[in-house]
């Protein structure tokens, strides 16, 4: 039987009001006013994106500036990412969801056969990554510490998309769908990349790293472990016809019916409050 879920569609913004929006619907899901929600979105300008305890020391920040992107921090797990030429889907609900209940694994697996069939209809082929052990306990990324599938890489990197977590998605043996979950007692969070085209590299530009060789070494072991739709097409694939297949597929896969509709007053203004007092600000994006 189909289960009806809100879908909200979002225009580009900043990085910090992207969060901000996302925290503020799980804090709706959990006083119970809103329904389990799919929100698609994407980034204007650019932004550098660091896991929940991931260290500002990994950010160049003369560089970031340099290039006109903003930072920001997420309430989710693992590693930096560039959001630029992407679709990001975020999905909230509450823990006694079926599709989100139980672990951060199980949930991850369960969302990954609707992210697996988005890429199908995408003619995209792909598969997820098989479960390796040993895999780190998930409790909450806003109250303590991050849920995450992830493990640490042979050769210590801050990029996300350089190695893939357990269930996230491959195309031709590479990342292409990035994804990081926070939990916590009355809500759910699981938010996701899919670089659509352009250099997955570009990132290393405001990173640290000792030395260049060190950099290239990284842009090295990037190009051959992660991709973009592009890339496997080998044709350009627009923001709205990724949209509309991750609807079809969640529908399809997930059992779902969606009603469109526009955040909450509650989730507007609880957003407003978080884009001013967390997202923006150096205590939380620098952790000072």
């Amino acid at each position: 039987m189909q289960t009806t879920w809100r879908l909200i569609i979002t225009p580009s913004a900043r990085g910090a009001w992207n969060m901000a929006v996302d925290e503020a619907i799980l804090d709706a899901i959990g006083k119970e006013l809103v329904p389990p929600t799919l929100r698609l979105y994407s980034w204007q300008p650019p932004c550098l994106s660091l896991g929940y305890a991931q260290p500002i020391s990994d950010v160049n920040l003369p560089a970031l500036l340099s290039n006109g992107w903003d930072l920001v921090r997420r309430p989710t797990g693992g590693r930096a990412i560039l959001h630029t030429d992407e679709l990001t889907y975020a999905v909230i609900g509450p823990p006694q969801e079926p599709r989100l209940q139980g672990s951060v694994l199980e949930s991850y697996q369960r969302l990954s056969q609707a992210l697996l069939k988005a890429l199908d209809l995408l003619h995209i082929p792909a598969q997820a990554k098989p479960l390796s052990s040993p895999t780190p306990t998930a409790t909450s990324a806003l109250s303590g510490s991050p849920a995450s599938a992830s493990h640490m890489p042979e050769h210590p990197n801050p990029v996300c998309f350089e190695t893939p977590s357990n269930y996230e998605i491959l195309a031709n043996g590479k990342k292409i769908i990035g994804s990081a979950q926070a939990r916590r007692k009355d809500g759910v969070l699981q938010h996701g990349s899919f670089p659509l085209y352009g250099d997955l590299s570009r990132i290393l530009q405001v990173l640290t790293f000792p030395d260049e060789k060190s950099r290239q070494e990284a842009k090295i072991r990037l190009n051959q472990h992660a991709t973009t739709a592009e890339e496997v097409l080998g044709e350009p694939l627009s923001w709205q016809a990724a949209a509309n297949a991750f609807i079809l597929a969640f529908e399809q896969t997930l059992e779902l019916r969606f009603v469109k509709a526009d955040l909450s007053g509650f989730e507007i203004a609880r957003a407003e409050a978080l884009y001013h007092e967390k997202y923006t600000s150096l205590s939380w994006n620098h952790r000072i």
